[in-house]
């Protein structure tokens, strides 16, 4: 848990992609502050899984199966937390995937607008319901998980890098739009991060993706969900627009998706 204590009661806050990694511990932590949580995800067994631990923990959260890549399912995702908890104040917008490491003309223009669909349009249909409910609450504040990857050149990540550059855009386009209507919106941008996904690649791709960013090891989703937190709260109100690096130095230089598949 943090060393810096932040206190969301009386809030409500939406995690989606909150079944594991950097989504789950994201929602943990908001629970630790005493928010309420709506954990949202695909996969059913990973989000009932994020509120168990939360509610073993004394937090409050509830699972919420949605597709947020779907233009009809978001809409009722929103709708459903404000019924259930009559309100949203806070939204991580988190749910993504990783597109395939070929080079550009080997990328299949199916996976090219899949990538673009769950790590991109998804994170637009949420801003577009999220931001209804926070002003009908006078505000609140969102983050969406981009990616370093949103602000360099991932090595054989075309769509996964368009899309973060895409999100990164966003970001600052709707930061610009709502801020003076008290909803601050920022971006995080993780380097590689110790995920049950990551620690199924192959050793020597775990070695290059730790290894290779100057800090010398890959983030904890943990560590990255302390820096969405901080993004959310009051101790960031002047804040605005920014895509937050917390990549370990990748950006400095490092090749943390530098291997050929």
């Amino acid at each position: 848990m943090p060393s810096v204590t932040y206190d969301f009661s009386g809030t409500v806050a939406l995690v989606t992609g909150a079944g594991s990694g950097i989504g789950r511990a994201s929602a943990a932590a908001f629970a630790a502050a005493d928010a309420t949580v709506a954990v949202a995800d695909l996969s059913e067994q990973g989000g009932l899984e994020t509120v168990r631990q939360i509610e073993a923990a004394g937090g409050t959260a509830k699972f919420y199966r949605a597709d947020v890549s779907s233009e009809t399912e978001v809409p009722e995702l929103i709708d459903a937390i404000v019924a259930d908890f009559g309100g949203l104040d806070y939204a991580h917008n988190n749910a993504g995937i990783e597109s395939p490491h070929l080079d550009l003309v080997d990328v299949p223009f199916d996976a090219w607008k899949r990538v673009l669909n769950v790590d991109l349009n998804a994170v637009f249909l949420c801003l577009k319901s999220e931001i209804p409910a926070m002003l009908q609450r006078g505000g609140g504040a969102i983050v969406n998980t981009a990616s370093v990857s949103g602000l360099i050149g991932g090595y054989k990540l075309t769509a996964y890098t368009a899309a973060k550059h895409g999100v990164v855009g966003l970001t600052k386009a709707a930061a610009m739009e709502y801020t003076r209507k008290g909803i601050r919106i920022n971006a995080i941008c993780p380097g590689p991060v110790d995920t049950a996904f990551t620690a199924e690649l192959p050793t020597e791709i775990r070695d290059i993706l730790g290894g290779s960013t100057p800090i010398g090891r890959m983030a904890t989703p943990e560590e990255i969900a302390n820096s969405v937190l901080w993004l959310m709260s009051d101790d960031a109100s002047y804040v605005l627009g920014q895509p937050l690096l917390v990549d370990g130095g990748v950006s400095l230089g490092g090749m943390a998706t530098g291997f050929d598949s």
